[in-house]
């Protein structure tokens, strides 16, 4: 039996609820960014699942908070395979197959169903409710609550942000800081800084000078950059002032992949630098993990092989900096050793074990 609703979905009396996500471990806007919150333990569970390569499109990540709960199962379903990406229909119907056969391994018997790909995805909403009711339709003794979206996107996709002609490294900028800001921590100028700086790192070519400032790499010549992005593609930045908060227009994001898409080495360096600063999408976490990396490449390069060094370069490069863990830098300085962020081979596994260990 298949029930047309609308409402909150985590309100459900289901056995199990359907969360819409991505192939990459970001849960920031709609329904993945209520579950986030809501679910804790399945956000986890699904970050962990993403850097293991385990969710993919076609395949259910389902999550079993146990027999005394209700609902009982969270089952993800991935909708794109990039959280910028558009959802495409062959992958909702292929999900769906997926989902069916989880229902009825497990013995569902009421399951509640967002408007799967509609909203941030751009799919019809009278594309996919036929998907969803047909594959349904087959399963006998199952109610289906199948939630329609509460505005039905008319024309998504065709705006374009209206600033000046962008640069293929301020269109990798754009889109960094669209993949941060999914993160929903506060975006300052000197985070702005930091990631300018892990794009050039990456082999882009930005002829951004930098040195190493109060709170880390710091590149004086990035302001004529965002004064040129503000209005068109940035709000609220302020010459000068690295404490202002930035965020994107409505249309910089998609501007800046429509920039990008034909340039796969500069997509590549991108997803390079999104899987370093994974975890570390916070204030303090990107001047850590830019600043463990400035002393490695720029100045101790013995600390590219020393943990102890690092800590001694950290700390001594201000009282602000000597306040900062040892387990924190250690913390950065393995990400970038085994992300390949510093010259050499990445950690061993022996290596990493220790580390860990130690």
């Amino acid at each position: 039996m298949i029930e047309v609703t609308t409402g909150n979905l985590l309100e459900a009396d289901a056995d199990a609820l359907v969360n819409t996500v991505n192939c990459v471990g970001v849960m920031g806007k709609g329904i993945a960014l209520q579950f986030r919150y809501a679910e804790p333990e399945n956000y986890r569970y699904y970050q962990a699942a993403c850097r293991k390569g385990q969710v993919r499109l076609g395949e259910m990540l389902v999550f079993d908070k146990g027999a005394a709960f209700h609902p009982r199962y969270i089952i993800n379903f991935p909708t794109k395979q990039h959280w910028r990406d558009r959802s495409h229909l062959e992958d909702i119907a292929s999900g769906l197959e997926a989902l069916k056969s989880e229902v009825e391994r497990l013995g569902i018997k009421s399951i509640a169903v967002p408007p799967l790909g509609c909203g941030n995805g751009g799919l019809r909403w009278d594309d996919v409710r036929p998907l969803v009711e047909a594959a349904f339709s087959q399963l006998e003794g199952v109610r289906v609550l199948l939630y329609a979206p509460e505005v039905e996107p008319s024309s998504m996709g065709t705006k374009v942000a209206t600033g000046p002609e962008l640069a293929k490294g301020e269109a990798m900028l754009l889109l960094l800081i669209a993949s941060y800001a999914e993160q929903m921590y506060r975006l300052t100028t000197l985070v702005v800084q930091s990631l300018a700086y892990f794009i050039q790192a990456s082999g882009q070519p930005l002829n951004l000078k930098f040195s190493q400032g109060q709170y880390g790499p710091y590149a004086a010549d990035l302001d004529r950059w965002l004064q040129r992005l503000e209005g068109g593609y940035i709000c609220g930045y302020r010459t000068r002032n690295d404490n202002t908060d930035i965020r994107l227009t409505p249309d910089a994001a998609q501007a800046a992949s429509h920039r990008l898409a034909d340039d796969i080495a500069a997509e590549q360096r991108l997803a390079r630098v999104e899987r370093l600063i994974q975890g570390f999408e916070t204030p303090y976490g990107s001047e850590l993990l830019a600043s463990v990396h400035w002393i490695a490449e720029q100045g101790d390069h013995q600390a590219r092989h020393d943990l102890g060094r690092t800590i001694n370069g950290v700390h001594a490069w201000s009282e602000r900096k000597a306040k900062f863990p040892p387990e924190h830098i250690r913390a950065a300085w393995q990400r970038l050793r085994g992300e390949g962020w510093l010259a050499g081979e990445p950690l061993s596994e022996e290596l990493q074990l220790e580390l860990a260990l130690n």
